[in-house]
């Protein structure tokens, strides 16, 4: 029996619409709607992507624009662009990746729904150092 890769939309697609996954979708070229998953949703690093996007996992190295609702982990890679607004359980953010848009993060921000900012609250985000060395 062959293996279950999921559904992959190639570098030369352009899809509008909406789009419900069971498990996982990889996205490589353009798509504009939303986007629903079970399971996980990737965006390539060729991907430009206007879209809603809902999932438990979530890994991004392209271009999106729209917010992202992921219910366990979100990850930015490097050449991760977003312009919108992201909730998640977990965040993990690469050096070099763009976010314009508020964050919701937490074991309670994905139980409230989609990416719905509170307020004029602006999140303020810290990265550690990694240049300073632990006092002894």
């Amino acid at each position: 029996m062959a293996e279950d890769h999921g559904t992959v939309i190639g570098q030369d697609t352009h899809i509008k619409g909406e789009m419900r996954i069971e498990k996982t979708a990889r996205i490589l070229g353009s798509f504009e709607g939303s986007i629903a998953s079970k399971g996980e949703v990737q965006i390539g690093d060729t991907a430009k992507c206007k879209a809603a996007i809902e999932a438990q996992n979530v890994i991004v190295d392209g271009a999106i624009q729209g917010n992202v609702t992921a219910g366990q982990r979100l990850t930015l890679n490097t050449k991760a662009r977003i312009a919108g607004d992201l909730v998640a359980t977990t965040l993990v953010v690469a050096e070099g990746a763009t976010l314009q848009g508020h964050c919701r993060v937490g074991p309670d921000a994905a139980k409230g729904g989609g990416a719905k900012p509170q307020g004029e609250a602006k999140p303020s985000v810290e990265v550690p150092d990694k240049s300073k060395s632990p006092t002894r």
